[in-house]
């Protein structure tokens, strides 16, 4: 259980400082503090730290079943990545047509989608010769930095 005096404190601070979240964590407990709005007063969540694992017996322990070989459907394949943190568009306009599909082929320097970052539309080429297999994502989606986009069989 947490001091009701660092609670106390961390209300004032938390009200000098005009915050409206605090969010405390150690390997013991976790505090949040929350404040919806000004005059508000502030919503308190304590949780208590997971319990360790319980050990393992030896000696009972069931081995798990055997898994299946699993094929890797992406083998002998090249992806193309984000090269930034954006937002995904398969075409220039939201009524064009996607500047890629599967099945499509694609040169080095073939325009493969838009990633908006900032306000700024970044036409993403393929960098590789050969055939889209996979797109990976949906228009609009959000991406990641080196998330992969589409799957390429190189020629």
């Amino acid at each position: 259980m947490i001091d009701i005096r660092k609670l106390k404190e961390l209300v004032r601070l938390m009200v000098a400082n005009d915050l409206t979240e605090i969010d405390l964590r150690d390997s013991e407990e976790q505090v949040t503090l929350h404040r919806p709005g000004p005059g508000d007063a502030p919503v308190v969540q304590q949780v208590a730290a997971a319990a360790p694992p319980p050990p393992v017996q030896q000696g009972a322990a069931v081995p798990p079943p055997a898994a299946a070989p699993v094929e890797d459907d992406t083998a002998g394949l090249v992806s193309i990545a984000s090269p930034m943190v954006g937002t995904f568009y398969a075409a220039a306009t939201p009524d064009a047509v996607s500047f890629v599909s599967e099945g499509d082929a694609v040169k080095e320097d073939t325009i493969v989608c838009i990633v908006e970052a900032m306000k700024i539309f970044n036409e993403i080429k393929a960098e590789v010769n050969g055939t889209i297999t996979k797109v990976l994502v949906s228009n609009g989606d959000a991406v990641e930095f080196g998330q992969d986009l589409y799957l390429v069989k190189p020629d």
